[in-house]
């Protein structure tokens, strides 16, 4: 039963250690030990504040990566429309050229075919030409061998002239 009720003693001795030992760790290991839980107090606190930084420049760098990137979409966008644009219009020139090129080529074909045809048409003309004055030749050859048959044409040519 001495361990349940101390004695005097024993509080006493007790009660000098503890002061010593307050005494020495006040001494000499209370300043170290706040020193030390007050670096780490400001570690943390700087790695805290550290990492806040790193976020919000995480955040401008996204912002500015998002612009970033709209603008390329833009510039995309406008590099894309400019080259339709090109292609639209490339392609109607190539029409509007090859319509013009194909009304030349027809053009072109008409007149040659109104050549070709006033010169059948001429060549048709001088055959037509020659060949009735070859008819008429051998006609008139046949009726003129005739006697009576070249009175009666004098005459009839005489009453075409006179009625004409």
């Amino acid at each position: 039963m001495n361990l349940v009720t101390p004695d005097i003693g024993l509080i006493f001795w007790t009660t000098l250690t503890f002061l010593i030992l307050l005494f020495l760790l006040k001494k000499f290991a209370w300043k170290p030990i706040l020193n030390m839980v007050k670096e780490r107090d400001e570690s943390i606190e700087n790695a805290l504040n550290a990492a806040e930084e790193a976020k919000k420049e995480m955040a401008v760098l996204n912002a500015k990566n998002e612009e970033l990137l709209q603008e390329a979409r833009e510039e995309r966008d406008k590099m894309l429309k400019e080259a339709r644009d090109t292609k639209d219009k490339m392609i109607s020139e190539a029409k509007s050229q090859a319509r013009e090129e194909g009304d030349k080529l027809i053009r072109n074909a008409r007149q040659s075919i109104e050549t070709e045809k006033k010169a059948a048409l001429a060549d048709i003309k001088n055959q037509v030409a020659t060949l009735s004055v070859e008819v008429a030749e051998r006609i008139l050859k046949e009726k003129l061998s005739e006697g009576d048959g070249q009175e009666k044409l004098v005459e009839k040519y005489i009453q075409d002239i006179n009625l004409n």
